[in-house]
């Protein structure tokens, strides 16, 4: 790639020429080639093209983005917590400007208000989240890292800011949705009212969750 940027068309005149055969013969007894502008531009280019697609992978099968403070955090650090993480989570560190080129557009798009700082983001890939976001509380409170604190998140196109991401950590389980969706179907009529009456998201993964069960039966049957 390098040495095809150096060669010239034979309708340059005979100076141009001179200073091409001097330029090769440097390069000839260096045993290496020039670094080139160019050449730094497009590989980094490409990087940051990778970077937005393997962001763009992540966000196939995300139930939530969340953003975390990384500034300050060792590489040891990182690696450690990256241990802790189920399958189902991802941890990137990726610049706040290639992650909002690849939501922009998208429901993840509400996450713009943590576009500043140093952030390392996890891509939580099931609808377990309350499971999810605990490793990394855990490694948290175990390594004393309070500044490095979550930032937002975005669940099902709703933006979670720090003083209110206790409703994300507290979501029931799926055992739990199915515990006291069948309660309230077992129950006389007023029980099912009370379940429909409360939050919003409890409603919606009540029904979601019930819905799945639909399906599941549906489909082994």
């Amino acid at each position: 790639m390098e040495a095809g940027l150096l060669s010239f068309s034979s309708s340059l005149s005979p100076l141009c020429h001179n200073r091409t055969l001097a330029l090769n013969s440097k390069i000839s007894k260096a045993g290496n080639y020039p670094r080139l502008p160019i050449i730094r531009s497009a590989v980094s280019r490409t990087k940051k093209e990778e970077t937005v697609e393997t962001v763009k992978s992540h966000l196939e099968n995300c139930h939530l983005l969340a953003a975390i403070n990384y500034k300050g955090l060792t590489v040891k650090q990182f690696q450690d917590l990256r241990r802790t993480l189920p399958e189902t989570t991802k941890l990137v560190v990726a610049k706040n400007t290639l992650v909002f080129k690849a939501i922009e557009g998208t429901k993840w798009e509400a996450l713009k208000p943590c576009m500043k700082g140093m952030n390392a983001w996890l891509f939580v890939q099931t609808d377990e989240i309350p499971t999810a976001i605990k490793p990394y509380r855990s490694f948290q409170k175990e390594r004393k890292l309070e500044d490095n604190d979550f930032a937002g998140a975005v669940f099902e196109g709703k933006f979670y800011a720090p003083d209110n991401f206790k409703v994300l950590e507290t979501m029931p389980t799926r055992a739990e949705v199915y515990a006291k969706l069948l309660g309230s179907l077992q129950s006389p009529a007023i029980n099912l009212v009370s379940t429909l009456q409360a939050p919003a998201i409890e409603v919606i993964m009540t029904l979601k969750a019930y819905v799945k069960k639909l399906e599941d039966e549906s489909n082994n049957a």
